[in-house]
């Protein structure tokens, strides 16, 4: 399909150790569209974090492919997937991974360094404008709130216009109401810039605001 942006065929994942080998994923075949938002949802350790970390390349399955755009991400080395990951992917995380020796603004302004954007300063002050942190671009991570670290993360997400966002568990360490504002602006900020959305989440009022849910039991993918 020509508007598909991810294609999942056929992954499985084991790990072995000592103790035998572990199947994480097994015969996992999805495809996401372009502008979708897809919620991957399960219970602690059914696979669905593992199969986040294989569609953005940064974890190798055991056997299958992932296509990104088109473009087998198995079939290149680590430097190739790396680069693709930083022009096409966005990543929100439950612990926000902001730098704490970073201000706000340096932290959205430095995948646009790192891509030699030279309007990365303008680019990032509008992008935290966005999420409301305009009086907040010199605050430092350790005296902003959880739920303005976790705008700046999503405004260091969208600013490199990702054509795919990964988000996993992004509300999982706020309270309600915040979750609630974040996973607003996250599906506001989604529909303006049609970004691809996918959210891993156990929270299944979280996973019905998005347009589709795949669910993983035991490493499949159930229904």
């Amino acid at each position: 399909m020509s508007d598909c942006i991810i294609s999942v065929e056929r992954v499985f994942k084991s790990v072995t150790d000592s103790t035998g080998t572990l199947d994480i994923l097994r015969d996992i075949d999805i495809r996401l569209n372009q502008s979708e938002t897809v919620a991957i949802v399960g219970a602690s350790g059914s696979g669905k974090s593992t199969l986040l970390s294989i569609i953005a390349g940064l974890d190798v399955p055991t056997r299958g492919t992932v296509r990104l755009a088109g473009q087998d991400l198995f079939a290149m080395d680590e430097d190739a997937r790396a680069a693709l990951r930083a022009q096409k992917i966005g990543f929100v995380f439950q612990s926000f991974q902001l730098l704490g020796n970073l201000t706000a603004l340096e932290n959205v302004m430095l995948p646009l360094e790192l891509a030699g954007r030279r309007d990365a300063r303008s680019a990032a002050t509008d992008m935290l404008a966005r999420v409301g942190l305009a009086q907040r671009l010199g605050h430092y991570p350790k005296v902003l709130s959880g739920g303005e670290q976790q705008r700046v993360a999503l405004a260091r997400a969208f600013v490199v216009q990702p054509a795919l966002l990964l988000a996993d568990e992004p509300t999982g360490s706020l309270d309600f109401a915040t979750g609630e504002t974040v996973m607003a602006l996250m599906l506001d900020l989604n529909r303006e810039r049609g970004t691809t959305l996918v959210l891993v989440t156990h929270d299944k009022a979280l996973a019905a605001r998005c347009e589709r849910s795949i669910t993983i039991e035991a490493g499949r993918v159930s229904g």
